[in-house]
């Protein structure tokens, strides 16, 4: 990827004066839970930047990649998967990815969403219609992908990929995200969670409980699941607790002190695209002679190409064609 640079001096002083990004991947309530919550405030503006999104643009893929990120603590080994939506509605849809090594991509399948009307709130449900949220998980050492598929039913992109991990999945889990604009339309907070539960078996993380502890394992599993709903409901906005200069730990530790949350890993998730020059070339050489030959005798040069998943635009000398 060809990174584009920040240059706006009130939006690096602002991303230099909060939490720098972050993901905790956490378990709660002695392993009965597991989740992720990410500061991904510098990711979405990176996202934009690269994409050349305009507010609402940015407002719908933003809040696509913050949840494709939040995909990744789930993956085991080696493992990319891409989240699609696809609807009749004007948005059309987007398609993003997210890698195990830890980085996202994506973009808009219409880069301007036609808008009739000044916009009254930041609900996207107007903009999207009937459609389908398709989930394709790659994972390396298996020949075919696994492919799930789930109709759009809230028109809301975390609560319709709430409902694929409850009908495609059978998991219950729950996702939330938030960006946060200034007054100039700056993102100045984005990030995004995850609660998920595990399945009841195998018993408590490794310990024996101190007097007075709650027995989460042997809690009725309904009594368990709506207290944890509760607590996830009670978020504040995220977008604008990380603007505010909130953190991590007094959401994970605070918001869920009454689970028992024990972060496990820091991570960093970014947004970034393996794309570069010479597989462009590998690629268009690979059309074949005939092909070839007629971009080399009738195109301009240098070639300009563009990575649809970054945004990045390559130019290609014809002299990189004919070896």
């Amino acid at each position: 990827m060809i990174k584009k640079e920040i240059v706006d001096p009130k939006l690096i002083a602002h991303l230099n004066s909060i939490e720098k990004d972050g993901m905790s991947v956490f378990t709660m309530a002695d392993g009965r839970f597991r989740g992720a919550f990410f500061n991904g405030t510098r990711f979405v503006n990176q996202m934009r930047l690269q994409q050349n999104t305009g507010l609402l643009e940015t407002m719908v893929l933003g809040q696509a990649c913050l949840c494709a990120a939040l995909l990744i603590p789930m993956m085991k080994g080696r493992e990319h998967t891409t989240f699609r939506y696809d609807t009749d509605g004007p948005a059309a849809g987007f398609s993003v990815e997210a890698d195990s090594s830890g980085y996202v991509r994506g973009f808009m399948l219409q880069n301007h969403i036609p808008v009739d009307k000044p916009l009254e709130s930041w609900d996207l449900a107007p903009f999207f219609g009937d459609g389908t949220v398709t989930m394709t998980h790659s994972i390396e050492g298996e020949k075919e992908p696994h492919v799930g598929a789930t109709e759009i039913v809230y028109k809301n992109i975390a609560h319709d990929l709430t409902y694929y991990f409850a009908q495609s999945e059978q998991i219950h889990t729950a996702f939330n995200t938030g960006i946060q604009y200034d007054k100039e339309g700056r993102v100045i907070g984005a990030g995004g969670l995850y609660l998920q539960v595990m399945p009841n078996y195998g018993g408590r993380e490794g310990r024996e409980l101190k007097e007075g502890e709650e027995d989460f394992w042997n809690m009725d599993d309904d009594e368990l699941l709506t207290r944890a709903e509760n607590a996830f409901r009670a978020m504040p906005s995220i977008g604008e607790w990380f603007a505010q200069k909130g953190n991590r730990d007094d959401i994970v530790y605070g918001l869920f002190r009454e689970f028992r949350p024990k972060v496990l890993i820091e991570r960093d998730v970014i947004y970034d695209c393996p794309c570069c020059q010479e597989n462009f070339v590998k690629a268009i050489k690979n059309l074949g002679k005939d092909e070839v030959a007629d971009i080399i005798a009738n195109d301009p040069s240098p070639l300009e190409v563009s990575c649809h998943n970054c945004g990045s635009v390559y130019q290609i000398p014809k002299e990189l064609l004919k070896s």
